[in-house]
């Protein structure tokens, strides 16, 4: 049992429960057994022992009844904890902010709450509830057959070792096969998604069929470590099904010598010949939920990393008043890329900075830094002269009203799209955000104005900026905006709108305006331009949006 998922409320109760419907199924095996053996003596000798057939079939019946409710348990249970797990990673990532899900751990993130947690159903619908009945199951029967015969008990005490070590010898080669498959499949769901987002830019270079290739090739190692991983788990079926056979054996060779002899009644033989195989089954099936489950452990081993990773560390209890935002001496890199180089910036109460440049300088990496998305590799970000990584960020972030450049809507009505900053504003608040945002015409235009479905409606983009200017109108105590491009892809009657919004919006803030367009410029009251990662501060006439 994996120690790490027994922290979980729900798994612990599950073992519990687990436990009990063991010890059930191993009095209805015993109880069957002998029930079944005093029938067919009775049989042999010309009569019917109607008592114990009504326990025969009364314990047949129980069984099947255990067994379904076992397993209807084991639904339940697993879904339970598979809900939880994938709650808790998202509740992981959205803490940690985008910064921590660049790149490819997004896709290896997403392959671990669908695909991972799901394979967590071989452990606890199959194998966790075959640990305990092989546990009780053959611990019961053993002490039945001490009390019928004792020369059996002590064969069958003697071989049934023989499964489990068997099977831990090939078990340690089918734990390392799948931990080894599980990484493949990470790898290649993080890569798969990477590809996707940046096929664009692949197609732009030529570079599309490479990366099919790649794909291609990282799918096929997969499937030739899954193929590996199932022929070990055959060949250890095999081994297990052989001593077991060959254990059972040897109980009822000697039994049925002794039964010839006289040594041993008839009664007593049935009832060792009934119980020996019950005694090695569960052990055998063991084996064979050991294999099904070690997918979903080695993915359990992948969630529990992300969720005991440390969060990022603060030392400040209060944030300080937002007199100031300083980038000293900044750099930020990604890998081998330098996204940012020696960046000072000092931005005072009031100023609204608009960052101008080619794609790629650099711009949105500074509003990630101001959002704590990112952090840098060398240099400090301060707020108040306070080094932004000592804050706590959530606090951090409630002062700020940030409109990136490519809003999301999420399904839910308007009404909550726009309260996405403040879950608790007033309906009267959030109509005075859509009209502060120029949004609330078209919103009232829609089949359910307020309350349409988002999920099920398409908006443009023009209106989905609007939308998201008017999440950050609501946020009307939010003293720092950040606007990564508002007018990206809009139409002019669009782009007017929104720069109309956000000149008011921006009238008695700071702000940090990343500006693609000349439009914009005319809110800014300071223009730096950033290029190949460097800031330069440049007058009206020489900013140049790109």
């Amino acid at each position: 049992m994996d120690k790490r998922l027994l922290r979980l409320g729900p798994v612990r109760r599950y073992a519990i429960v687990l436990a009990g419907s063991a010890l059930l199924a191993a009095i209805l095996v015993v109880a069957q057994a002998v029930s079944l053996a005093a029938v067919l003596v009775a049989a042999v000798d010309g009569r019917l022992d109607r008592a114990a057939l009504l326990v025969c079939l009364t314990a047949v019946v129980l069984r099947g009844v255990q067994r379904a409710g076992a397993d209807a348990l084991a639904g339940r249970a697993a879904a339970g904890v598979k809900a939880h797990l994938r709650e808790e990673l998202l509740r992981k990532a959205t803490g940690r902010g985008p910064g921590w899900l660049a790149g490819r751990r997004a896709g290896e993130l997403a392959t671990l709450a669908g695909r991972g947690v799901d394979g967590l159903d071989g452990y606890l619908a199959g194998y966790l509830p075959q640990v305990f009945l092989a546990a009780f199951v053959p611990l019961t029967v053993l002490g039945w057959l001490a009390i019928t015969d004792f020369a059996s008990a002590v064969v069958v005490g003697l071989t049934l070792p023989l499964i489990p070590v068997f099977g831990a010898l090939v078990g340690w080669q089918t734990g390392a096969r799948t931990k080894r498959q599980w990484h493949l499949l990470s790898r290649l769901g993080g890569h798969f998604l990477d590809t996707v987002q940046g096929l664009p830019t692949l197609r732009s270079f030529g570079r599309e069929r490479a990366q099919v290739r790649r794909v291609h090739e990282m799918a096929d190692a997969y499937r030739v470590a899954t193929m590996r991983t199932l022929r070990l788990a055959f060949l250890s079926a095999l081994v297990l099904e052989l001593v077991a056979t060959v254990s059972v054996a040897l109980v009822a060779v000697p039994v049925g010598l002794r039964l010839l002899d006289g040594r041993l009644t008839l009664g007593a033989a049935l009832v060792v010949l009934l119980l020996a195989p019950e005694a090695y089954l569960p052990l055998r099936a063991l084996g064979t939920k050991f294999h099904a489950s070690q997918e979903g452990l080695a993915a359990a081993s992948e969630v529990f990393a992300v969720l005991d990773a440390p969060p990022p560390a603060t030392t400040e209890a209060r944030l300080p008043e937002l007199s100031g935002l300083v980038f000293d001496r900044v750099g930020v890199e990604y890998g081998d890329v330098v996204a940012l180089r020696e960046a000072s910036l000092e931005v005072a109460p009031g100023d609204r900075v608009a960052l101008v440049g080619p794609s790629g300088g650099g711009k949105s990496t500074v509003l990630a830094l101001v959002l704590g998305f990112t952090a840098p590799t060398t240099g400090r970000v301060l707020v108040g002269g306070v080094d932004l990584s000592h804050l706590d960020l959530a606090a951090w972030r409630a002062r700020l009203a940030w409109m990136p450049q490519r809003p999301h809507l999420f399904a839910g009505t308007v009404t909550d799209n726009i309260r996405l900053g403040a879950p608790d504003a007033p309906f009267d608040d959030v109509v005075a955000a859509a009209v502060a945002a120029e949004a609330d015409g078209f919103v009232r235009a829609l089949p359910d104005g307020y309350d349409t479905d988002l999920g099920v409606r398409g908006l443009s983009s023009g209106q989905r900026q609007r939308l998201a200017m008017a999440r950050v109108w609501l946020r009307r105590d939010a003293r720092l905006l950040l606007l990564d491009e508002p007018t990206a892809r809009l139409d002019p009657a669009s782009e007017a709108a929104v720069i109309t919004s956000a000149a008011r919006l921006a009238a008695d803030r700071t702000a940090l305006l990343v500006a693609h367009r000349p439009a914009l410029l005319s809110i800014a009251t300071r223009i730096v331009d950033v290029r190949a990662g460097r800031l330069t501060e440049r007058s009206a006439a020489e900013a140049v949006p790109a």
